[in-house]
């Protein structure tokens, strides 16, 4: 119906997963970024498949009334924000409504509860973790910043809004400056990725939320950074620099760190809460970028996993400990499995910074690590747990874990997930196994962008019954 470059207007009606809004010309759809339910919009033919294409937005005709003027200059080539040109209200409702509907349409799951998404108070300035991709422009000169929707192409900026800004210092922005004038006075070359050459790939800060320390790790296609030692001490003079790291990453693919890292000033780690429990976070560890959301994800867990203290829990995909660590606090034994080895020893000194003697970790995949074991000592008290509580990445859970989870029988199951596809098609498994999802609880970590954590309660057997429904308007902060 239509071709590449045409041109034409189009009222946008509906929002996809991922946040282009959804335009309909006598049954043809039209994906276009950066709109919003509501615009009425000018755009253009950029690519044109039989029944549906993308365009792209070249004027806004009559906005919608949930249309924001985004405060990001870079908002519409930067791929990190994808709804930023949305009110946070409209965002939640997005959200909520993506997780109901992927729960009903793929989980095929019709009797469950569906509680309020739990929004943010300040949906700016949460992140507590920046990784700046570095490279040339066309000019030759060194940029960083993030990649162009879709591309691997540098968006140059220094400053994302949505990093934390301690006392209103950007120091991100500050960071990269230096390392910037750093890499042009020693002739340090940022990594091509074309050609594989070229040293400086990317640069990690982390920032503490509450503790206000700071650490940088500069990922290198190489062992040696030249001069490093200069950079060290310009980068120590900035307020609350805790430790300075290198990671050597000399694979030519996509994954950013590597799994070597090579101390250049400090302990190794920076420390940080969430809530009451203090972490140590190395440059490997995986810690949720928002902690005061992330608060308040694991107390909804905590809430679903009903603990009096009498209680044995798995925590699969644990991390550096994080969930576990809340659950030992209510639990008689917990017990963690995580695949990455520096994880689990950050675990284990979490365990006892915090005090914490109830809690056991072990190294692998979870896949492998927890049939094993159950095949191993099917009569001890951890094979027969009272609660599993899952926090898998983004593609789920192996299905030969979630066939050993059943076979140990918990009484209930919490699954923590940040895709909500992922989730619906495991609690889709779980539910012709004999577990019932009871409840469903939306948290947003992740302000601005499409992205949405989850925390689902099941029950063996469970008693709730009722149609699962949900008021679209409803938001919980």
């Amino acid at each position: 119906m239509f071709k590449k470059n045409d041109e034409l207007e189009l009222l946008i009606s509906d929002l996809g997963t991922t946040g282009e809004g959804i335009g309909r010309v006598d049954g043809y759809v039209l994906f276009v970024k950066d709109t919003v339910i509501g615009d009425r919009v000018r755009v253009k033919v950029m690519k044109a498949k039989k029944n549906y294409g993308y365009a792209r937005l070249i004027e806004l005709l009559e906005p919608s009334p949930n249309r924001v003027e985004a405060p990001c200059p870079v908002a519409r080539s930067c791929g990190g924000c994808q709804i930023q040109f949305m009110n946070y209200q409209e965002q939640l409702r997005f959200k909520e409504a993506k997780v109901f509907n992927n729960i009903k349409r793929i989980g095929g799951i019709d009797s469950f509860e569906m509680e309020p998404i739990i929004g943010m108070e300040e949906p700016f300035h949460y992140r507590n973790k920046a990784q700046f991709p570095v490279g040339l422009d066309k000019d030759g000169n060194i940029v960083s910043g993030f990649y162009a929707g879709r591309t691997h192409s540098i968006i140059d900026m220094e400053h994302c809004m949505l990093g934390i800004c301690p006392e209103g210092q950007d120091v991100n922005g500050e960071i990269m400056k230096l390392i910037k004038v750093f890499m042009k006075q020693m002739g340090i070359k940022p990594y091509d990725e074309k050609t594989g050459k070229g040293l400086v790939r990317h640069v990690l800060i982390r920032i503490g939320k509450t503790t206000g320390q700071l650490m940088v790790c500069i990922v290198i296609n190489g062992r040696k950074l030249p001069q490093a030692n200069i950079l060290v001490d310009a980068l120590k003079d900035i307020p609350g620099m805790t430790d300075i790291s290198l990671s050597v990453n000399t694979q030519r693919n996509n994954v950013i760190m590597g799994t070597e890292i090579i101390s250049l000033f400090g302990p190794g780690y920076i420390e940080d809460y969430i809530g009451s429990v203090k972490f140590r976070i190395s440059p490997l560890s995986f810690f949720q970028v928002n902690p005061e959301q992330t608060e308040k994800l694991y107390n909804k867990a905590l809430e679903y996993a009903e603990l009096t203290g009498n209680e044995t829990v798995w925590d699969l995909y644990c991390g550096i400990g994080s969930i576990s660590l809340f659950l030992a606090q209510k639990a008689k034994k917990v017990l963690g499995v995580e695949i990455v080895p520096e994880a689990i020893e950050d675990a284990k000194v979490n365990a006892k910074i915090n005090g914490i003697e109830n809690a056991e970790f072990f190294v692998g995949a979870a896949e492998e690590v927890v049939p094993k074991y159950f095949k191993e000592h099917p009569d001890a008290p951890e094979c027969q747990p009272d609660v599993i509580v899952v926090d898998p990445p983004r593609k789920g859970c192996d299905e030969k874990l979630l066939e050993t989870m059943v076979l140990m029988k918990p009484a209930r199951i919490v699954y923590v997930s940040c895709d909500s596809a992922s989730l619906a098609r495991d609690l889709k498994w779980l539910s012709a196994k004999g577990y019932q999802v009871e409840k469903v609880t939306p948290c947003d970590q992740f302000g601005q962008t499409v992205h949405v954590e989850t925390v689902a309660l099941l029950t063996k057997n469970g008693p709730y019954e009722s149609c699962c429904s949900y008021d679209i308007h409803r938001v919980s902060y």
